[in-house]
């Protein structure tokens, strides 16, 4: 079972929080990697149901009689009102938060933990999030995250990006409030803490050697019908961004280049020009809802 201390700072510890909404059959994949984990200081888990359809399956419950495992459960309110829930619930000196769809490889909590440790001024920390490339989908998700954390890479080591795939923050950052994220935006909500950290001057060190992967089993047109519903909630979330007055969305020529960059890598046989033709067309039909919506909204 995981989360016994065994890292050479054995008085640090994490808390996991992973919010689940009808999501139980990936999280099993995302708990064992988990106990997979190498040479780490002692963590604990918090599995927030945000109000799903189904309860947690018995191989995941079993695990709740371990004092370093906890399912909660709420009403459906939201990711971010569930994340908020796990950093109320949560002991660790860190909170790092993870998706269900999300594999930790072996050594990324050792990884952070040494990153945590010589960085003692630094209070937020992104890790290196990487597709699946077992599928197409997953292969134009590969292509996505290298490009977007390739150019959003700062020459000091931070980076103008959050993902909560796999970020973490110290406990003392909080100041003993757990409303980290915003409950009003229920999409992008990472997009906005990110604004807010910039307006307070502080941007995300980026962790390379901790490395979580992010896993897509949906197939095409399912992903699709995603992008339609996430980019309507993302044009609700852009008016609260807009009021930091922070700008964090990419330029046009920004764009450009990063779809120069992304041909560049389909031209290996291992992505394929097709996985780059998917990216294209999910980010056209993300972008184009997102920003309807937003202007509707405004």
């Amino acid at each position: 079972m995981f989360g016994e201390p065994i890292a050479k700072d054995a008085s640090l510890q994490f808390s996991i929080v992973i919010p689940v909404h009808n999501d139980w059959e990936p999280l099993e994949s995302c708990l064992r990697s988990l106990d997979d984990q190498t040479v780490c200081p002692g963590f604990e888990v918090i599995v927030v149901d945000d109000g799903s359809r189904e309860a947690a399956p018995d191989s995941i419950r079993r695990r709740n009689k371990s004092d370093r495992f906890t399912i909660i459960q709420q009403p459906h309110a939201g990711i971010p009102a569930a994340r908020n829930r796990g950093v109320q619930e949560s002991k660790g000196d860190v909170v790092v938060f993870t998706d269900a769809d999300c594999r930790f490889q072996p050594n990324c909590l050792s990884a952070l933990a040494e990153a945590l440790v010589s960085s003692p001024l630094q209070d937020c920390f992104q890790l290196h999030i990487i597709g699946d490339g077992s599928n197409l989908v997953g292969r134009a998700e590969k292509l996505r995250l290298i490009a977007i954390q390739e150019q959003t890479l700062q020459p000091d080591g931070r980076i103008r990006h959050l993902n909560t795939s796999g970020f973490a923050i110290r406990r003392s950052r909080l100041k003993g409030d757990p409303m980290l994220f915003d409950p009003a935006a229920l999409r992008a909500e990472d997009t906005l803490l990110l604004a807010n950290l910039i307006r307070s001057k502080e941007l995300p060190l980026f962790v390379a050697n901790s490395t979580v992967q992010h896993s897509i089993s949906l197939p095409f047109w399912a992903c699709l019908l995603k992008d339609v519903r996430t980019g309507r909630l993302e044009g609700r979330t852009s008016r609260l961004i807009q009021r930091t007055g922070v700008r964090v969305r990419m330029r046009n020529r920004d764009r450009v280049r990063m779809l120069a960059s992304t041909w560049k890598l389909a031209r290996n046989p291992s992505i394929g020009k097709r996985a780059w033709a998917i990216l294209v067309t999910r980010q056209l039909v993300e972008r184009t809802v997102t920003t309807l919506y937003g202007r509707i909204l405004v």
